[in-house]
């Protein structure tokens, strides 16, 4: 058995989702929980940052869309930390994602340009931490 942890933190009121080197189906709900919880909590803007990750199938896209639609819904979005290349970003310009989902080269640009009231929260949630899942067959 291993955990997969996803790191989270509060930087100027935005949530910041640090995903691990690989989303699959074994990680996918994990991300889908952090999210998740994250729009619970009233937040309607979330960052992810991809730039560690190297592998995420259609699961783990799977989620990333759900969670941009319910943060629109919100009247925020989903923006994404993509590293400059490799597999991840690739898979992301083949599927269309990158025309769908904001994404941005650098945490520093994804959090530079959210509106001042779509990173609040309504309830107070954690400010620096992680989520950890077992991961078994």
């Amino acid at each position: 058995m291993s955990a997969t942890e996803y790191l989270f933190q509060l930087v100027g009121g935005v949530p910041v989702v640090t995903a691990p080197t690989e989303i699959d189906t074994t990680t996918a709900g994990q991300l889908r929980a952090i999210l998740l919880e994250w729009h619970t909590r009233g937040h309607a803007t979330v960052v992810v940052d991809m730039t560690a990750t190297q592998f995420c199938d259609s699961a783990g896209l799977r989620e990333l869309v759900r969670a941009h639609k319910r943060a629109m819904a919100g009247g925020g979005e989903l923006r994404l930390v993509l590293p400059a290349d490799g597999a991840v970003p690739r898979v992301f310009t083949v599927t269309g994602l990158d025309r769908l989902i904001p994404h941005f080269a650098a945490l520093e640009q994804a959090l530079a340009q959210v509106p001042t009231a779509a990173g609040r929260s309504r309830r107070p949630g954690p400010h620096l931490g992680s989520a950890t899942a077992t991961v078994g067959p």
